[in-house]
């Protein structure tokens, strides 16, 4: 039965952009660390983020009714678990994750434009500058695999393996997790060369070098690294058009071992491509930030993956997300 709307429900949906800005500007501004060691009121906070007085105070109240701050005789401090979720150094900080979405929200606002020339939006780097927006945007990429790593790798079953190539793996997050749920195995970590010094940090910090190779490149303009048994695609595939996809699939299949085992873990479709409501969302994103990316169905990767030389094809797991599996042999 097809859902009667009202317009409160609508209206809504237009105002949900409101309590997102507020929290994206506290997030690019890092108004929570700064809130950290103490509670500070909005005079002292302006001058330890060097910002406008009254946006400061405008901007702090929102956050305080947004909950996310706790106001207290003038003075401002964070809520429950805030430590933990929304300052930089934390381990369990969701912060880069934040700022990245902060970065899409900024092409997302052009999306009219988008849809009447067909061209991805325009890239507005956030106030902490370009470099910084890559950096969120990698160690964001850990913030959304680390907590769900073991968990998916748990779904593809018995892997057996001796050398992965983890292809555009970013700081390493799926090379790590891999490796340790297969001790003995090796791995090389393919990326753009202004990843790998912070592949090389995360692989360092895990204790793992000795068993990673990490190589920079551009998997369009380079070859792969050769040898692996064991290739790992985890949410490349959305970036490509079809076109690239298939290019990149020979070249996956060109560079590894016969009797190896690609795996993609990416957005799968509905056939009608209405469902998941993620996945359609998610081609949204897509299209404001890439020339030709999009979200795929099953068939779509199937055909993709056998014009490349691809068999036994199969798709492991279904996920509403970004989680479902992928498996195609080269035999």
């Amino acid at each position: 039965m097809a859902k009667k709307w009202t317009a409160e429900e609508i209206s809504n949906i237009s105002r949900g952009f409101q309590p997102a800005c507020v929290l994206l500007a506290a997030a690019d501004l890092d108004v929570f660390t700064a809130l950290k060691k103490k509670p500070l009121s909005a005079g002292q906070l302006t001058g330890k983020l060097k910002t406008n007085p009254r946006a400061t105070a405008v901007l702090l109240n929102a956050l305080t009714a947004l909950k996310l701050l706790i106001k207290d005789k003038g003075k401002y401090r964070l809520a429950s678990r805030a430590d933990e979720l929304l300052t930089e150094n934390s381990s369990k900080t969701i912060l880069f994750g934040l700022r990245h979405q902060a970065n899409c929200m900024r092409r997302w606002v052009q999306l009219a434009e988008v849809i009447k020339t067909g061209r991805p939006a325009e890239r507005c780097p956030s106030i902490r500058g370009s470099k910084d927006d890559l950096v969120s945007f990698i160690n964001a990429m850990e913030n959304f695999s680390s907590p769900i790593a073991n968990d998916v790798i748990g779904k593809l079953g018995k892997l057996k393996f001796e050398h992965l190539l983890d292809v555009g793996g970013a700081s390493g997050t799926w090379t790590i997790a891999f490796l340790k749920a297969h001790p003995k195995a090796r791995a090389t970590l393919f990326d753009f060369p202004d990843v790998v010094p912070m592949a090389r940090k995360r692989i360092a910090n895990s204790g793992l070098s000795k068993r990673v190779a990490i190589v920079g490149g551009d998997m369009f303009k380079n070859k792969l690294p050769k040898g692996a048994d064991f290739v790992w695609l985890s949410a490349i595939a959305h970036q490509n058009s079809r076109k690239e996809n298939q290019q990149l699939f020979s070249k996956i299949y060109s560079a590894m071992k016969k009797g190896g085992t690609l795996i993609i873990r990416d957005v799968v479709m509905e056939k009608n491509r209405t469902g998941p409501q993620a996945g359609a969302l998610f081609a949204v994103n897509m299209l404001v930030g890439t020339a030709g990316g999009g979200t795929y169905t099953f068939d779509e990767f199937k055909k993709d993956l056998a014009d490349a030389g691809f068999k036994k094809i199969t798709l492991v797991h279904k996920d509403d997300a970004m989680n479902s599996l992928m498996r195609a042999r080269k035999l």
